[in-house]
């Protein structure tokens, strides 16, 4: 599903227009994105939880040359869905 498809489930489900839908949209991934820039995270009872994660640094190898690389730690956006989700995924 793209992004364009999803606002028209929105708008469809919410009765919003288009347009507003889109903004909604849009505002709801923007405070998602500035909670974790901070790194906050962000919990919807049942449906899962956003969080950023420390990765460390390790060492990696270059598949075309099988060279040996050194790979720097850096911070991950995470998900972990919730209960209520994996419950709606597994049932079909």
């Amino acid at each position: 599903m793209t992004k364009s498809e999803f606002v028209d489930q929105v708008a469809a489900e919410s009765k919003l227009s288009k347009g507003d839908a889109g903004d909604a949209v849009d505002a709801v991934l923007q405070v998602i994105e500035d909670t974790l820039k901070r790194g906050g995270e962000i919990s919807f009872t049942g449906f899962g939880k956003f969080s950023v994660a420390d990765r460390g640094a390790r060492q990696g190898v270059n598949p075309q040359t099988g060279e040996r690389i050194q790979i720097a730690a850096s911070r991950v956006p995470r998900f972990s869905a919730g209960s209520a989700l994996k419950k709606a995924v597994k049932g079909g």
